[in-house]
């Protein structure tokens, strides 16, 4: 299936903050790991390949067009969104990312167009207050537990300002590791009809892998 729309009528960072060795919460650690292996690189993201890197971008792109909006990602990584649309002609009026891991996050700050936020989005969902017409989450919801995974998207919704457009492990295909989480697609749209007032999707980019888009 492509594009359904249906509308409904009613460590440490550089901002000097730590985790105590014993208290690193599980969702990070598999990052963590990477990155003291690979440092800023790419494997750190944890990503299969650049291949599915992008397809996931393209997803984004297709079920919510982001020129001209003030962004934010979640998780941003390296910020290689920022780059993806930027190679693609899309370009935002404003990206903002935020970003638990320092060697990532201090990658993304090279970029004079990008604005990084250092944290953890999941212990301070505040973060995401940055009036962000659209925020987003491209794989950083994918190692969190399923009440986690919903705790994050309500909050979300609450601080966008039009919508939230999110993809995830939507089969066991993509989630082999033990530290990843999968989600049966009727059970995220059921969620999303239930809080917002229009959505969309895509789950034909990618096997195993599902992109929806939730409209205030």
């Amino acid at each position: 299936m492509g594009f359904l729309f249906a509308r409904r009528f009613v460590l440490s960072n550089s901002l000097g903050y730590t985790w105590p060795m014993a208290s690193v919460p599980g969702y990070l650690q598999p990052y963590l790991d990477a990155a003291a292996r690979h440092g800023g690189n790419f494997p750190t993201l944890l990503w299969a390949s650049r291949k599915t890197q992008a397809a996931r971008f393209m997803a984004i792109v297709n079920t919510c067009p982001l020129s001209g909006k003030k962004i934010l990602d979640v998780g941003c990584g390296r910020a290689d969104l920022l780059q993806y649309l930027h190679d693609a002609g899309s370009h935002p009026s404003q990206y903002i990312g935020i970003e638990a891991v320092e060697d990532l996050a201090a990658v993304a700050r090279q970029r004079p167009d990008a604005r990084i936020i250092v944290g953890d989005f999941v212990a301070d969902a505040q973060l995401m207050d940055v009036a962000a017409e659209v925020i987003i989450f491209s794989g950083s919801l994918n190692t969190v537990e399923p009440s986690v995974f919903y705790q994050a998207l309500s909050a979300a919704l609450v601080l966008a300002r039009q919508a939230v457009v999110f993809n995830f492990l939507c089969s066991p295909a993509l989630a082999a590791a033990e530290y990843l989480y999968w989600h049966k697609p009727a059970d995220v749209l059921q969620f999303a009809r239930a809080h917002c007032r229009s959505i969309g999707w895509l789950n034909d980019y990618l096997d195993g892998d599902m992109t929806i888009f939730m409209g205030k």
